[in-house]
């Protein structure tokens, strides 16, 4: 007979003891079993117990004003937090602050994929995330206090690889959340936003021969749920709690349902608000022209997520594949309480396998915001200011996209700007600089990105930086910006400039931008000009995207549509200043130009004032046999054609 495992609340929490480990689902403010938390503190205040308890979580789940995981603040209740996400808990963070408790920030891919670690009896697990950022033990290891002293990350080297070792801890206890149980226990998700990790966590707690308690919505009927939709078996769940209340099983805090996001209906999203043309509209507007088309996206919290508004205005949304890394695939992004789902996904992933695509090197492109940002790079998120915010996905995410957009005003606190006649005016400036001489804490590590070739450009209202092995380079201003005064006196550092290039102006003008046609490489005959007097074609790729190997096809598409017309073999010149090509997409450029080389160029002459780029492309070109040589500048192709032409 079948085992009614039905029961209240708080009958549930008494099973959790003095000392457990527990974990608890939710990202930010969804899919939180808040009936459950509500139990847990109100147990504690009554009777003091349970005590000494050690919280893991991956994304934050409250709404920073004590609900969700908030309400576990209570002196006594907590003794240990292995957590991503500290901000949305802001008096567990403090009492981490003031040593109270013990804390470690761990990266949220990590974390999750901890979960199956457990469940499998894994000690751990071996990654590259995080190297040379805070939670690298040379640079703290991920822990938030001095009261925390245990080493749960250690440096491994394999094989001559850096590798980190984080520590997996076996779990107790599991709180979990779905929308419908059968008294067995078996649990679907049918109106749930995302599924997380609750089958990783729950099978984790169960393999410990720990507890397992779901919240529900609903109980049906034994055998009414189909195999299929069963996200968590009732081999693995001990209890089931009904929420008393329709209002501690909201969606998220914001929604107490919207069918659109769990995946019922699909809903028409043409009529997506159009965007203010301010300065986090303009931020936005640069950072859409990084867009990989056929890419897979993911954009961050702030700025960045004012992406997504301006790719449907530009009518690009169908051409782009956005995803979240608490497992949403596709659809339209959603924002403010909904964050991490996504209106009509075209599917929805366990939290723990999304970052598998993520660490894998899935994701194209990833847009993230900033709080500080260093000479080198280096990038912090995580703690800045006296908060203790946590990194969130953020780690794991940049240090595995093929490109890296940050993006964030260039200074906080009270900035204003006025754009007006496609130029750009800085009313009053933003109290605190973000561009500083070192980061407080290193969440992206510049060197490390630098060490692999990511490619990686930071952009703010007013001008636009990339990452090379020597540090920031200044690489576009904003039309009505004076670099000595609203950059450099406004930065606690000189950054490299060479010779930057005006922001496109049309990011600045209240009107589309056609930003189709650039991403597509729809213009890329308008770069190519021909003259016939001295037989030279000239390229002007000057910031210029190689995102995947088909931007390279439609280059060369347009070369030798160019070279065809001109009804003879052409001495090439070619501008490289500003243009960004992926890493593992060099060979295939050296490539083209070995067959264009052999079949339609007399003489070829390229420059780059990019010293990083001159590097890369002198590699690519040397293995395959063709001449290096990478002028610096116009100037000297100018000098070495006129002396040519005079032999």
């Amino acid at each position: 007979m079948m085992k009614n495992k039905v029961i209240s609340a708080d009958q549930a929490i008494a099973l959790v003891r003095d000392g457990d480990v527990l974990c608890t689902t939710g990202f930010v403010q969804s899919c939180i079993p808040e009936a459950l938390h509500v139990a847990l503190e109100k147990r504690y205040l009554e009777t003091k117990s349970p005590r000494d308890l050690t919280l893991i979580m991956c994304a934050g789940a409250g709404d920073s004003k004590g609900l969700g995981t908030g309400r576990l603040h209570h002196e006594g209740l907590l003794k240990r937090v292995i957590a991503a996400n500290f901000g949305r808990m802001p008096k567990v963070a403090k009492a981490a602050q003031e040593n109270k408790i013990q804390g470690y920030n761990l990266p949220q891919g990590i974390i999750s994929k901890l979960y199956r670690s457990c469940a499998s009896g894994q000690p751990g697990l071996f990654s590259k995330v995080g190297l040379q950022t805070y939670v690298d033990p040379r640079l703290g290891g991920g822990k938030v206090n001095t009261v925390t002293t245990e080493d749960i990350v250690k440096l491994e080297v394999i094989d001559g690889r850096e590798w980190l070792f984080y520590k997996a801890t076996p779990i107790d206890v599991a709180l979990i959340r779905a929308t419908s149980a059968d008294p067995s226990g078996n649990l679907s998700m049918e109106k749930e936003a995302l599924t997380l990790d609750c089958l990783a966590q729950a099978m984790a707690a169960h393999n410990n021969g720990g507890v397992v308690i779901a919240q529900v919505e609903r109980i049906v009927e034994h055998g009414s749920i189909r195999p299929k939709d069963v996200k968590v078996p009732g081999i693995l769940v001990d209890a089931v709690v009904v929420a008393e209340s329709p209002e501690l099983h909201r969606m998220n805090y914001g929604v107490m349902y919207d069918p659109s996001l769990s995946g019922e209906i699909r809903v028409p999203v043409d009529a997506m608000a159009k965007m203010e043309l301010d300065e986090r509209k303009i931020i936005a507007r640069r950072a859409a022209f990084e867009l990989p088309i056929n890419g897979a996206i993911n954009l961050g919290v702030g700025a960045p997520d004012g992406v997504a508004s301006v790719a449907a205005e530009e009518k690009v949304t169908p051409y782009l594949t956005m995803t979240t890394e608490a497992g949403a695939v596709g659809g339209v992004l959603a924002g403010g309480s909904s964050f991490g789902s996504s209106a009509n996904a075209h599917s929805i992933l366990d939290q723990n396998v999304m970052f598998d695509f993520y660490h894998g090197g899935g994701l194209d492109l990833t847009c993230l915001g900033m709080a500080e940002c260093d000479e080198h790079g280096n990038v912090n998120t995580s703690r800045f200011g006296g908060r203790l915010n946590g990194c969130g996905g953020f780690i794991d995410i940049s240090q595995n996209s093929r490109a890296v957009v940050f993006a964030g005003t260039f200074t906080a606190g009270g900035l204003e700007v006025n754009i007006a006649y496609g130029k750009l005016k800085i009313v009053k400036e933003g109290r605190s600089r973000k561009f500083v001489k070192a980061v407080e804490q290193v969440t992206f590590s510049g060197k490390y990105a630098t060490g692999k070739s990511q490619p990686v450009i930071y952009v703010t209202e007013r001008c636009v930086f990339q990452l090379t092995p020597e540090g920031l380079e200044l690489i576009e201003v904003a039309p009505g910006i004076d670099i000595e005064k609203h950059i450099l006196a406004n930065m606690d550092f000189k950054p490299i400039i060479h010779k930057p290039i005006p922001m496109d102006r049309r990011i600045f003008l209240d009107e589309p931008m056609d930003l189709m046609s650039e991403l597509m490489n729809l213009k890329l005959s308008e770069r190519i000009n021909y003259d016939p007097d001295r037989n030279i074609l000239f390229a002007n790729l000057e910031g210029w995207s190689v995102r995947k190997k088909s931007d390279i096809d439609d280059l060369r598409n347009a070369l030798v549509a160019a070279r065809i017309a001109a009804g003879r073999r052409v001495n090439s010149v070619v501008n490289h200043d500003g243009c960004r090509i992926a890493d593992d997409l060099y060979d295939d450029y050296a490539e083209l130009i070995q067959y264009m080389a052999e079949n339609h160029y007399l003489t070829t002459s390229r420059y780059s004032t990019s010293a990083f780029m001159r590097m890369k492309m002198q590699e690519a070109l040397t293995k395959r046999g063709l001449a290096p040589h990478i002028f610096e500048g116009p100037d000297e192709v100018h000098d070495m054609m006129t002396t040519q032409s005079k032999k």
